[in-house]
This record gives C-alpha cells, sequence and structure tokens, in this order.
C-alpha cells in the first residue's frame, strides 16, 4: 500500500470516527448549542444596553439660471460631498446643534413692535387715519425634548455616508432612546443647513427627508444568538475530541500487533452474568459461615 493511500485509509477512519463521536455524544452537543445560545440570548436582549439610530438626507447644491453652467456646478457639488461630510462632523456645526438641543425651539413668528395710533387734524377735527397696534411676543415653536449633549458626544454619535455620483447624503445618529436619535439628527442637520452657506459659496441646501423615531441598531440579538449557537457547538466538539484522544483504551487488535508488535493469543468474548448471580454467591457464603460455626 503506498503512502497516499494510507493517508487517504487514515483520514476516511478519522473522519468515520468523528461522526461516531457525534453521534454518540448527540444529546451533550445539542445540550452546549441551547445553553450558550439562551445565554446570548439573555445578555443581548437584557443586559447591554441598546442603541438607537436615526437618519436624515441633505441635498446641497448651488442655484443657478445659467443652462450651460448648472452641469458644470451639479459635477462641482458630488465631488464637494466629501467636504461637506467633513463640514458637518466639524466643531463648528456641533457646538451650534449642542446649543440647539439644550433648547430645541424654532422661530415661527417675529415680535411686533407696539405703534401708536395716527391721527390727522383738519380745520380743528382730529380724525383717525391709523389705528394704535399692540405689541406682540415672538411666536416659536418647540421641536423636541430638551438633550444636554456635548460636541464631543455628538462627534462619537454623528456619522455621515455618501453615494457614488450622488448630491445627496445620509446624516444619521445614535442614541439611547428613539427619540433622542430623532432629535440629535435634525438638530445636525438644522445646523448644517444655517451654517453651510456662511462656511461655502452654497446657496440651496435643502433637507430632503427629516429623520424619524430611530430604530434599534444594536445589539443585533439574532445574530448574537446565532454566534452562541455556533459558539455551543464548537466548544462540544471540541471537549469531545480532546477527550477521546486522551483515552488510552485499546480498541482495535491491529494496534496491538502493528503498533506495539505484541502476539495475538486470542480473544475473550464479553460474559453476561445471570442478574441473581450476586445474590446467589453471597447467600452461599453466609450459609457456608453458618455451617463453620456449628
Amino acid at each position: 500500500m503506498s503512502a497516499e493511500q494510507q493517508n487517504n485509509e487514515e483520514a476516511t477512519i478519522d473522519l468515520r470516527r468523528l461522526f461516531i463521536l457525534i453521534k454518540k455524544h448527540i444529546i451533550s452537543i445539542l445540550i452546549w448549542m441551547i445553553g450558550l445560545g439562551l445565554i446570548a440570548y439573555g445578555v443581548s436582549e437584557y443586559v447591554l444596553v441598546p442603541k438607537y439610530t436615526a437618519s436624515t438626507q441633505l441635498l446641497v447644491n448651488r442655484k443657478t439660471t445659467d443652462a450651460n453652467q448648472a452641469y458644470t456646478n451639479q459635477q462641482a457639488d458630488i465631488n464637494a460631498v466629501t467636504t461637506y461630510k467633513d463640514i458637518i462632523t466639524s466643531n463648528v456645526i456641533l457646538k451650534g446643534a449642542s446649543k440647539y438641543l439644550a433648547n430645541p425651539v424654532t422661530l415661527v413668528k417675529k415680535a411686533t413692535p407696539a405703534k401708536k395710533a395716527v391721527y390727522k387734524t383738519n380745520d380743528g377735527t382730529r380724525t383717525l387715519v391709523k389705528k394704535a397696534v399692540k405689541a406682540k411676543p415672538a411666536v416659536y415653536k418647540r421641536e423636541s425634548k430638551s438633550y444636554s449633549v456635548s460636541a464631543n458626544e455628538l462627534a462619537s454619535a454623528v456619522s455621515v455616508t455618501t453615494t457614488t455620483s450622488s448630491q445627496v447624503f445620509t446624516l444619521s445618529a445614535t442614541a439611547e432612546t428613539p427619540a433622542k436619535a430623532q432629535a440629535i439628527a435634525n438638530a445636525v442637520a438644522k445646523e448644517f443647513k444655517e451654517q453651510i452657506p456662511k462656511i461655502m459659496d452654497v446657496n440651496n441646501v435643502t433637507i430632503v427627508a427629516e429623520a424619524a423615531k430611530g430604530t434599534k441598531s444594536y445589539p443585533k440579538v439574532k445574530m448574537i444568538t446565532m454566534v452562541g449557537v455556533l459558539a455551543g457547538l464548537v466548544i462540544s466538539l471540541l471537549i469531545i475530541i480532546i477527550k477521546d484522544l486522551s483515552d488510552t483504551t485499546v480498541r482495535e487488535d491491529s494496534f496491538m500487533t502493528n503498533e506495539l508488535g505484541l502476539t495475538n493469543l486470542g480473544e475473550i468474548a464479553h460474559i453476561t452474568m445471570p442478574k441473581d448471580w450476586t445474590f446467589t454467591a453471597k447467600t452461599a457464603e453466609k450459609r457456608g459461615s453458618s455451617r463453620r460455626r456449628v
């Protein structure tokens, strides 16, 4: 037999032995898999702190009436998306967003100052020309709950993703609650829209889609549970294989003759003793001892 055939035969025997071990210990393997899967599920569902992600989309372009210039501006805006990505996560934008989150109100209507009535006197007769106007305070709209988030915290919570050959980019924010993730995403987008015309020669920033309430992004319970099940399978197989390799029991006659060079003198078959053999032997021993005493 050649060396290659011998190796193939040994590999076949090893695989067969592995299948035998798996079949023999299938219950313990399933217990390991189910046990670690349940532990992974419990940790991911009840121990790890969940994170929620909300996203908003923005479009930045330059307005122009020149048809020939429009295409050039569009290509320039596509190339500048990377620059916008860096600006939106800069300290200038994040500081303003942090300040807005502390008091998230938007001016709906400006304050109106009081005006006195205007009269016109003609031939001693005083005529009202314009009525007096009472002062009206500014009207503000609260956008969301107030959150105390520093610029450094926003930097780690905000991320920007871009698409090739597109002027639209996505701003995502991650937080501990869905509402907070939504508020952060919309606050940063709003601040970027207000500040970018002052930073660059851009006169048209559009929030294509405002962020909705965040969805759970961490932990991924299904994935972690599957990892736990897989870990249970691997660990149980390793334990079974290590125990089998450390077992010095001789299973085949060929090992004695081929490996140790011993001569096989014969085989002893397995003998099954009667169930009452132990009882009978003990009884006989008791009877013998009682006779000797007499």
